[in-house]
């Protein structure tokens, strides 16, 4: 599971401000989530408005979670972002007709994270992995060293979320060398507000860790 350089997403992305401050700290991708309810829920279109702002080179990820594949063709048809993230229980069959090149976000847990790794390597429409420390949005981490083991030989791409910022970063790099990292409340002031200082220190750390080969 080895790269040459830790992608990283900054999600959770309401407003333009906020999605420059994660351009211009060198972020790759920013995030929508699109989970009504949540504390950074943005409609669609307000999303959108904000992706059509992005200079050129910046990738945008849909979040989503247990959508029919009609709800999910309606939302992205709303706002296509270049890649979409199903954070949810979506079933293997929804997985595949919203593909392809999409993401499959789960939660770590130690029962089942073989049987969650077998069973989305066979399906092609999934890019990359995203494991989490939670079902999403709150900001957990998990013990990252126990996942490690299970990725020797793992062939798709792995992003690491869940309680990820500048002071443990490394230590996710380090651990996993994972494609990227998502963060979210760990470069904000409370949820739904981002810092830019966070968002830059947090990239930094990133390329620091890089640089020095993990």
């Amino acid at each position: 599971m080895s790269t040459n350089r830790t992608r990283v997403k900054v999600c959770g992305i309401t407003g333009i401000e906020a999605a420059m401050a994660a351009v211009d700290a060198g972020a790759d991708a920013i995030g929508f989530v699109f989970v009504e309810g949540t504390p950074r829920y943005i409609d669609p279109e307000a999303a959108a408005a904000i992706m059509y702002g992005l200079p050129p080179f910046v990738s945008t990820v849909g979040v989503v979670r247990d959508l029919d594949v009609d709800q999910f063709c309606e939302l992205e048809y709303k706002c296509p972002a270049h890649t979409m993230q199903l954070h949810g229980k979506e079933p293997v069959d929804v997985v595949r007709q919203c593909g392809p090149g999409v993401v499959k976000a789960f939660r770590y847990e130690e029962a089942t994270i073989n049987s969650q790794l077998t069973r989305w390597a066979k399906v092609d429409e999934v890019d990359a992995l995203l494991i989490d420390g939670s079902d999403g949005g709150e900001g957990t981490a998990f013990d990252w060293s126990k996942l490690a083991p299970h990725l020797e030989g793992y062939q798709k791409k792995i992003i690491i979320a869940g309680g990820i910022d500048e002071h443990n970063v490394s230590e996710v790099i380090e651990t996993l060398r994972p494609y990227a990292v998502d963060v979210s409340s760990g470069v904000e002031d409370e949820a739904g507000v981002k810092n830019p200082e966070k968002i830059a220190r947090l990239c930094a750390a990133v390329r620091a860790v890089d640089a020095r080969g993990g």
